[in-house]
């Protein structure tokens, strides 16, 4: 179950990025980056077993983090990226402050059935999410920059601007991956788990982070090709007037 319900979560994750992009443009992947963000900060305090390997989850809404920055990238631009990475980063920050000022209420002790599990969950995420908050800042600028670096080389070395998608993508994706996957496993279990678990969590994280990156190529030629649709819509309505 655990297998069949990450590849259907994969699948519908990476398929309502596209939807938001389709039905509200940028504005939509701006809002999915503070929602997968946020809830990727719960799922990671959960280690489950799946294809034979340890892993947290929230490994595939980081993931698609990854996929919105790389669709601005390629058809909204650099700064479009980078200001979805600082929305990301703010969610990141609000989620942080309000989670741990619900620790602070007193209950009604006699009708409480849900603050002793709110405690459980939040109070480990402090630092997860302030080791989230340092290693996604550093590796989705780091992205960002890569992408744009493959796109100019691939550009002065072919003389095509659109072409080579699959390359910046790849190229910026799996290499920003290693930072993002070394960082945050370190930061975030060291003293939690034993060397072997933190090895293994290291090693299946990045394994999940390859196979998301090869299969997030074809959903970023789909958003480019929603761009160049909209593109299209309103250069006929310019021309109309």
């Amino acid at each position: 179950m655990n297998e069949l319900i990450l590849i259907v979560s994969l699948i519908v994750i990476f398929a309502s990025v596209l939807l938001a992009y389709r039905l509200f443009g940028r504005g939509g992947l701006y809002a999915m980056s503070a929602i997968m963000t946020t809830f990727a900060n719960i799922e990671v305090i959960i280690l489950i077993k799946a294809f034979g390997m340890e892993q947290t989850l929230g490994n595939i809404l980081f993931a698609a983090t990854f996929l919105i920055t790389d669709i601005l990238s390629e058809c909204e631009g650099k700064k479009c990226a980078n200001k979805a990475v600082f929305i990301g980063i703010f969610s990141q920050v609000f989620f942080l402050l309000l989670s741990q000022s619900w620790l602070l209420y007193k209950p009604v002790a006699s009708d409480d059935v849900a603050v002793e599990a709110i405690r459980t969950v939040f109070s480990n995420t402090p630092r997860m999410i302030l080791a989230s908050l340092a290693v996604y800042a550093v590796s989705q600028v780091f992205d960002v920059w890569l992408y744009h670096k493959w796109w100019k080389f691939t550009e002065k070395k072919f003389g095509n601007k659109r072409g080579f998608l699959w390359l910046r993508n790849n190229g910026s994706t799996l290499i920003s991956q290693i930072i993002n996957t070394l960082l945050f496993t370190l930061l975030a279990f060291i003293g939690t788990y034993d060397a072997k678990t933190i090895m293994s969590i290291f090693a299946s994280s990045y394994v999940i982070f390859i196979f998301t990156s090869l299969l997030d190529t074809p959903c970023v030629y789909l958003a480019r090709k929603i761009s160049d649709k909209k593109k299209a819509a309103a250069q006929a309505q310019v021309e109309e007037v």
